[in-house]
């Protein structure tokens, strides 16, 4: 589990494809500390598994093809940067919301405004997917938990402040890019539980 607070973030150093799916080199500095085979960290959102490391260089993850195909991770170039989390340790401070890693959809950044030291992010979200979302609920975009500053229809709207801005890839996004979306699961769960007493 992660909570959405990105460590840094990392760059694509290499990718190979096969038959089976994707997998990436990854470069960092905290991050790549410490690691362990095994080891699951937030790549932009997506729970990716430590397959090899050099520690404190760099690590790589496979990209199953479910993961290729539900994600943009496998559009990715070398040289390009991507969120990265480690996962939350049992005794750890719970500075975000709940973050599984798991990528419901890819949404699309819509609109990107400064105003004063802050940013206002607008995201278009696919079909469906706003009955999750509610004004001042969680929502995590490439791996960030933000809080909804507006909701209109199936368009959200996030601050962000410098240092979100700064320390994540928000700062390389522009309108019409991708970003991995994921709800907050606790409304998913509410949906599940009232199924049976609404028609």
């Amino acid at each position: 589990m992660f909570t959405g607070i990105v460590e840094e973030t990392g760059e694509i150093v290499g990718r190979t494809a096969t038959d089976e799916g994707l997998r990436l080199r990854i470069a960092a500095d905290d991050v790549a500390d410490g690691l362990a085979h095994g080891q699951s960290i937030s790549v932009s959102g997506a729970c990716l598994t430590v397959e090899q490391y050099e520690d404190g260089a760099w690590f790589e993850v496979f990209l199953a093809a479910e993961t290729v195909a539900k994600t943009y991770l496998g559009d990715l170039e070398e040289g390009e940067s991507v969120n990265l989390e480690r996962a939350m340790p049992a005794d750890g401070r719970f500075d975000g919301h709940v973050v599984q890693g798991h990528v419901d959809a890819v949404a699309t950044v819509e609109g990107v405004e400064s105003v004063g030291e802050d940013w206002f992010f607008e995201f278009r979200l696919p079909e469906g997917y706003d009955r999750y979302v509610v004004e001042k609920g969680s929502i995590t975009l490439d791996g960030i938990s933000l809080t909804v500053a507006a909701l209109a229809e199936d368009r959200v709207t996030v601050a962000i402040i410098p240092t979100t801005y700064e320390l994540t890839t928000l700062s390389e996004k522009e309108p019409g890019d991708p970003v991995h979306l994921e709800v907050d699961v606790l409304a998913k769960y509410v949906e599940r539980l009232l199924e049976g007493y609404v028609e």
